[in-house]
């Protein structure tokens, strides 16, 4: 089926995405797999290119321009191409509203020039070795010293890590307050007592740092409260549904290419003296996926297109999330198995998708998660 949420000037900037990704991220791919990072040089191109800070306001060096679709051309090209390395859309789509949402006028002047221009690259900081999808679990803590906050507790698990120049950080500000007794701080590089463990060595997404982060007797000055006090769960639920639509359109994206992928090779591979293409049962996977991906790629590109518009509500970005993964990970399983051995080896791009794409039913909160959202909607 023909889409229709896109028109011209969303196709002349897939173009550029396109060649932003040919010219600065493919030729070096690679190695930063092997490095375990990509280059800070690549942020710097990418707002060259005019790829960061798309929704951030011109007068803070951004484009200005709120049309969620333009992310989700990036979050598509950028699966496509397989990069999920260069982590943009955490950048843009998950801590860009923070910023140009929470932030004072001051934070704003300070902080979202260099976000625009990939001088200063970023982080959000929730998860904890004890606590996930639970904020009530988290344990680190910020004590208010007058002037300043006293931050102490480590996190993990934090895309940008080793590189990240700012990181925002939920701490409990409130300790009987529970989930309701959250803050969010931002902890600037440099900060005396801020300390990075090791990037971490993960099953996929090779390229993307990914680290633990300590805080001892961390320094925060009061200036760099973002939003209320005691305001983190709030804040962090009327962000959500965006960060999972970023994953959900990233998920049907590499779902789709996987399944191109697929079609074309069971067209060339031959087994038993005929292209694999010619078997009953090879056929009716291709449909069964086929089928699958349309049906996914409905309901996600709705759901861009109500969020364009501002009417987006948690519940409907929370399925598409779970579905849009699910299958993502069907379809990469069933890509790799109609592969055969081939799809085993590395050098083959249903073997790294394979082992990319499985966080993505995991981060942005689990599947499970996403279920009991769904069900409290429904069932209270």
């Amino acid at each position: 089926m023909q889409r229709r949420i896109f028109d011209a000037d969303h196709e002349a900037f897939r173009e550029t995405v396109r060649t932003f990704l040919a010219k600065e991220v493919l030729p070096h791919y690679e190695q930063w797999e092997k490095d375990g990072i990509v280059s800070r040089g690549v942020w710097r191109a990418a707002g060259r290119q005019g790829l960061l800070g798309l929704a951030v306001p011109e007068e803070y060096g951004g484009g200005g321009n709120t049309d969620f679709r333009y992310a989700a051309v990036i979050a598509e090209e950028f699966t496509r191409a397989g990069t999920p390395g260069l982590a943009i859309g955490l950048h843009n789509d998950i801590i860009g509203p923070y910023l140009t949402n929470l932030a004072t006028e001051e934070q704003k002047r300070r902080w979202l020039p260099g976000f625009c221009s990939g001088e200063t690259v970023t982080a959000i900081a929730m998860t904890e070795p004890g606590a996930g999808s639970d904020l009530q679990g988290i344990r680190t803590s910020a004590e208010d010293r007058g002037d300043h906050w006293l931050l102490n507790g480590s996190k993990t698990f934090i895309s940008n890590g080793i590189l990240a120049d700012l990181v925002i950080v939920v701490a409990k500000t409130t300790p009987e307050g529970g989930a309701h007794g959250l803050s969010l701080l931002v902890v600037e590089r440099g900060t005396e007592g801020f300390e990075r463990g090791r990037n971490l060595d993960k099953i996929g997404q090779k390229a993307q740092d990914t680290a633990e982060l300590f805080f001892h007797d961390v320094r925060v000055p009061k200036e760099n409260l973002l939003g209320e006090l005691n305001g983190a769960f709030v804040h962090l639920m009327n962000h959500l549904a965006q960060e999972r639509m970023g994953i959900a359109m990233a998920a049907v994206a590499g779902a789709e290419h996987l399944l191109e992928i697929t079609t074309q090779y069971v067209k060339e591979r031959e087994a038993f003296g005929r292209p694999l293409a010619k078997l009953q049962h090879i056929r009716f996977e291709i449909a069964e996926m086929a089928t699958e991906c349309a049906v996914t790629r409905t309901f996600v590109d709705r759901c861009i297109t109500d969020h364009s518009a501002g009417e987006l509500d948690h519940v409907h970005a929370s399925m598409a999330k779970w579905w849009a993964t699910e299958l993502q990970k069907r379809v990469a399983d069933r890509c790799l198995q109609l592969h055969g051995g081939y799809g085993y080896m590395t050098e083959y791009r249903v073997a790294r998708a394979f082992t990319d794409g499985r966080i993505q039913t995991i981060y942005g909160g689990t599947t499970e998660i996403m279920k009991e959202i769904i069900g409290r909607s429904l069932l209270g």
